[in-house]
């Protein structure tokens, strides 16, 4: 399904922020949340476990963080028996000053659609729409589609992307001449 969203990054999460899938323009737009290889993407970890790269990607970065912490109770309070979610509320406790501030905070928050802004590294910034949709037939996953108006300096920022991600897949794709 994602391969047929060409022309709009799309990804599917699970309710603990873990990236299961992505299409070629979220990978490209996500490229600096997707740079540790140990172990697959997760937002709350990039947010308050890399705060300086998350802080330099998301504008919004405050409202980001707060958002996150307040989505993970609301999925606490969902799944409460969760191993995975326990232990990621966990490790972000105890490695995170910020997200037990949020946590402590008691917010509960669910987005179905909003805003994102991004500064992608190759791009600049972004302002898009998002729209976030539960998957019917894999409950507590969720599509995340994120668009930019006909005409706006985002569009234009999305199809330089989309020529960005092209060349990154072609120069890893192409085989390399011997010296």
């Amino acid at each position: 399904m994602l391969a047929a969203i060409t022309d709009a990054p799309a990804w599917i999460c699970n309710g603990r922020y873990d990236v299961l899938a992505t299409n070629h323009l979220a990978r490209a737009l996500y490229s600096p949340m997707l740079t540790d290889p140990r172990r697959p993407a997760n937002t709350a970890r990039f947010v308050y476990l890399e705060p300086e790269a998350a802080g330099t990607f998301f504008v919004d970065y405050d409202r980001v963080a707060s958002d996150v912490a307040a989505k993970l109770r609301m999925e606490a309070g969902r799944n409460p028996h969760d191993e995975e979610l326990i232990a990621l509320v966990g490790e972000l406790s105890t490695r995170s000053d910020l997200f037990r501030q949020r946590w402590a905070s008691q917010d509960v928050r669910l987005h179905r659609s909003g805003r994102k802004r991004v500064h992608h590294p190759a791009v600049g910034r972004l302002d898009l729409d998002v729209e976030s949709m539960d998957l019917p037939a894999d409950p507590g996953l969720l599509l995340n589609v994120y668009t930019a108006p006909t005409g706006t300096t985002s569009a234009d920022g999305l199809a330089l992307l989309a020529s960005w991600a092209a060349s990154q897949e072609k120069a890893a794709t192409e085989p390399q001449a011997l010296s």
